[in-house]
């Protein structure tokens, strides 16, 4: 819910400059889809695309986590090295473990 209200410029510091259009459309997007998949998945319908959509998702917003690590950006909770590495792997995960 963050990416569409309170915690917007906190994740706009992840999404490196050389994405195309502005920070904030990139986040409200991602703050979308995110939520989107979030009621898929809860839901169950189609479990094994959903799983795979997320995945992909993941794959997508990925190069933001190593934009933040990289320049050591911090962002709300995520105010270490070690903690942007831990949110990286993270999301990770679905890619290494598909449903």
């Amino acid at each position: 819910m963050g990416h569409l209200s309170f915690a917007r410029e906190g994740f706009a510091v992840a999404v490196p400059d050389w994405m195309p259009g502005s920070k904030d459309a990139t986040v409200l997007a991602s703050g979308v889809v995110e939520l989107a998949l979030a009621a898929a998945l809860a839901s169950g319908v189609q479990r094994k695309q959903v799983g795979r959509a997320t995945a992909a998702f993941f794959a997508a917003v990925f190069p933001g986590n190593v934009h933040q690590y990289v320049k050591h950006l911090d962002a709300s909770f995520l105010n270490s090295d070690q903690r942007r590495l831990g949110q990286g792997a993270c999301q990770l995960h679905p890619l290494a473990f598909p449903t």
